[in-house]
């Protein structure tokens, strides 16, 4: 409750102490979480979830809370398979599992993995049933979240979910499982029973609130939508004269469209594809960077088709990011068709933080169109617009004052709004909101 400025001039002593009480009664309530994080994906896994996770548990240790990370051991790593079973960083602790790496690159893989460290992790749970009072979990793997409804079940412990991906519903828009399919109708109902009893969703887009309370209308009160977010003291703007990744793969002198990151079926790479044809003549070079289902696709079409101007490389390591990300002048996020409400794409927040312009290639009515018509740091463009991507990378080719301007708005936006210290404040609130209210 906010004190008016009445209140604070007729009655200073009372106010003093009011305000003493409630920052008091704060830091209690942030002394009082004792957090369990359970994820499937962490550094040194690459994987961009395990990524945001770290990042955002080391902010909010800094700002008081006690964590305890529970994950797998790396499946996405570079040239490791095996990470300590224990660590400890400050008021994080980090816990592996022995969860096995069958064949990570396959679905049934992935899926047999995911199972085994959704068992590892409830038995985790379960042996150390006092050692926090509210739990954290993400999508990843998908049916995650149903541990921390079996947990609140059994256990009593309180949860929030973090929805990465919706799921089945991404499953059925790629065409994997039909949208009736008993499968379906089963996953739904798992998935309304563990938001109704979740403390708090936490959602990455606007776009993403609305598919979940469409979903399930009873939940509409408790759905955060809390942004992704880039480490801006890390990657850095950097002119590429400066920059040792672009004199490594000779991007220095090249007009550079730069896509960084997974390449899977829910991001549109056709109508970059078809923008490159159009280029192909033109001293317009792109740059993949990462790797994906439809990444295998693309190399194989750019193979067929004959075309120079492309460019791949593989996922790079952490600390090779700010010059990867810095190494273009163009950077390129894409969502497929019908992709808009489940998922919302990390890298924009890297590309934003790296400070150049974008192109955004996503459905009309997603979200980023309108973000990027508010920050006025690159264009958008519907799905199958070919001809206006080549036609603004152009533009931006000719016109280096333009590109730079753009660039410094998508710096200047993204150090106001997504950084990791502003977004973990975020997650706090929601944390305290529940601890708060189980003891009030």
């Amino acid at each position: 409750m906010a004190l008016s400025e009445d209140s604070k001039r007729l009655y200073p002593n009372e106010v003093t102490t009011f305000e003493a009480k409630k920052n008091q009664r704060v830091a209690k309530t942030e002394q009082a979480i004792k957090l369990s994080v359970v994820t499937q994906y962490f550094p040194p896994d690459y994987a961009a979830t395990g990524q945001l996770v770290e990042e955002l548990v080391r902010e909010l240790g800094t700002l008081g809370v006690d964590i305890e990370v529970f994950t797998g051991q790396p499946g996405y790593a570079f040239g490791t398979t095996n990470a300590p079973a224990a660590e400890k960083n400050g008021r994080v602790k980090i816990r592996r599992s022995r969860t096995s790496q069958m064949f990570p690159g396959r679905i049934r893989g992935k899926a047999l993995n995911g199972v085994m460290f959704f068992i590892r992790s409830l038995s985790h749970l379960i042996r150390h049933p006092r050692s926090h009072n509210l739990l954290l979990v993400t999508t990843a793997p998908p049916f995650l979240p149903l541990i921390g409804y079996l947990a609140h079940l059994l256990l009593g412990i309180s949860y929030v979910c973090i929805l990465y991906d919706l799921y089945p519903d991404i499953a059925v828009a790629l065409n994997v499982i039909p949208k009736h399919h008993f499968l379906t109708r089963f996953w739904m109902d798992i998935n309304r029973r563990v938001w109704k009893n979740a403390a708090h969703l936490i959602v990455l887009s606007p776009d993403m609130k609305q598919r979940v309370v469409n979903n399930c209308p009873e939940v509409a009160d408790k759905v955060a939508v809390i942004h992704s977010w880039a480490d801006s003291d890390l990657i850095v703007p950097m002119p590429k004269k400066y920059n040792w990744f672009a004199w490594k793969h000779n991007l220095v002198d090249k007009f550079t469209v730069l896509y960084s990151g997974n390449m899977g079926r829910c991001h549109d790479m056709d109508t970059i594809l078809e923008a490159a044809k159009e280029l192909q003549d033109e001293p317009i070079h792109f740059l993949f960077v990462g790797s994906g289902a439809k990444g295998k696709i693309l190399k194989e079409d750019v193979k067929r088709l004959g075309l120079h101007n492309i460019e791949f490389l593989p996922y790079q390591n952490k600390e090779d990011l700010p010059y990867s990300l810095t190494a273009c002048d163009v950077s390129l996020v894409s969502v497929d068709q019908g992709m808009e409400s489940l998922v919302a794409p990390s890298k924009v927040y890297g590309a934003l933080a790296a400070g150049r312009p974008m192109a955004v290639i996503c459905p009309q009515h997603s979200y980023l169109q309108d973000m990027m018509a508010e920050i006025h740091c690159g264009s958008a463009f519907n799905n199958g617009d070919s001809s206006g991507l080549a036609d603004f990378l152009r533009h931006l080719h000719r016109d280096q004052k333009l590109a730079e301007k753009m660039g410094k708005s998508a710096r200047e936006y993204m150090r106001s709004h997504f950084t990791s210290k502003e977004i973990a404040r975020q997650y706090l609130e929601v944390l305290k909101k529940v601890i708060l209210s189980k003891v009030s």
